[in-house]
């Protein structure tokens, strides 16, 4: 009997230590499978709070449009749900504040800036483009967020207009200036066919450190669409971003600066083809003509 006791003791220790192994092994796995859940979950909330302020957009919700605006520079990262045309004039007592998992952050921010808003009625975006999230322990793993202009909100970057799209449109282009630009004192002058002039007062419209504009031009009974804002500005040189969607806008448009009398920055013809403009100091080579993005 009592040899009998002794084996089934034996016995269990190995079945204990048996246990014990696979459980170590299990657990790095059931915390990777953890982080992939976190990542899945996430990319979906970020398209069901857009589509959110999308829907109470549409249902002009206190009379108001809404966005989500992204922070990609806190810890963790996060993205607020807003009311207002743009996260700089929203109503800070409406935000909705969401936290992203620890183990994942926002990778890439490519709206032409760090939110998209809503346009009442039609519940088409201001900004198009494309968020990515992923893995802090696994920079291969992503999930991308796309945005269309159109307001399609997906899990795809197959969503995004195609590259023929860009060819017609030249909706977005990017190009580098090396003047050091004096925000206190000039402006940017916006000169359509016609003529007609618009003058933007840059130190009237900066943003977190950068040029921003967007608006609505009335030109000889056609409106034009048109958004111009910086990534860099003065550090050290500056590369601006001009938004010309040819869907609303079907006039020839150059853009100066009046530091600069050397010459332009863009040009546009009718049909939104783009070229460079004659400013000595657009950046040399290919940083300096406009970049389709």
């Amino acid at each position: 009997m009592e040899k009998k006791l002794s084996f089934t003791l034996v016995e269990l220790l190995v079945i204990i230590a048996i246990l014990l192994i696979l459980i170590a092994i299990a657990i790095p796995n059931l915390r990777f499978f953890q982080k992939e859940s976190d990542l899945e979950n996430s990319a979906q909330e970020i398209i069901n709070t857009l589509r959110l302020a999308q829907n109470k957009t549409l249902a002009s919700e206190g009379a108001s449009q809404y966005g989500v605006y992204f922070d990609n520079l806190t810890s963790p990262n996060q993205y607020t749900l807003f009311k207002g045309a743009s996260y700089a004039s929203r109503n800070s007592s409406f935000d909705e504040i969401h936290k992203l998992p620890s183990s994942v952050e926002i990778s890439e921010i490519n709206l032409g800036g760090s939110e998209v808003a809503f346009v009442r009625v039609t519940g088409i975006a201001s900004q198009s483009g494309k968020i990515s999230l992923r893995l802090k322990t696994d920079p291969s793993k992503i999930k991308t967020i796309a945005i269309q202009s159109s307001g399609q909100i997906t899990l795809s970057e197959e969503a995004l207009p195609t590259d023929t799209d860009h060819i017609e449109d030249s909706r977005h282009v990017h190009f580098d200036y090396s003047r050091v630009i004096d925000t206190a004192t000039e402006k940017l002058t916006l000169t359509f066919e016609g003529p007609v002039t618009k003058e933007i007062i840059i130190s009237e419209n900066l943003k977190d450190g950068q040029i921003y504009w967007e608006g609505e031009i009335d030109v000889l009974g056609q409106t034009q669409k048109i958004k111009i804002h910086t990534h860099r500005l003065n550090n050290p040189d500056s590369q601006f971003c001009i938004h010309r969607d040819r869907r609303y806008n079907n006039k020839a448009l150059t853009i100066t600066i009046s530091g600069d009398g050397s010459g332009s920055l863009i040009s546009y013809t009718t049909d939104g083809q783009e070229s460079r403009g004659t400013s000595i100091f657009l950046a040399t080579g290919e940083a300096g003509d406009p970049q389709r993005q």
